[in-house]
């Protein structure tokens, strides 16, 4: 299991044009193909840079995830 904890995220929230800031934890189970711890950093950054919810976020970040590396399985925990 590939575990990244402790990443920071900066936001807006879509509704209200209000900043939230956060951690995300991500994880997944290798299926064939591993990432670097890096990227998956950058994968959070990367969709926290829009207007957004944090539920939406969650879902974005595991969907790309999934699709790119085809896991086993894949948790994304944002505390924000």
């Amino acid at each position: 299991m590939v575990i990244v904890r402790d990443i920071d995220i900066y936001s807006l929230c879509e509704h209200h044009l209000v900043p939230f800031c956060g951690k995300v934890s991500i994880g997944y189970i290798p299926n064939q193909r591993v990432l670097g711890l890096s990227k998956l950093a950058r994968l959070a950054e990367m969709f926290s840079r829009r207007l957004q919810l944090q539920e939406r976020l969650t879902k974005q970040i595991a969907i790309a995830l999934d699709e790119i590396l085809h896991p086993q399985g894949v948790a994304v925990l944002i505390e924000a």
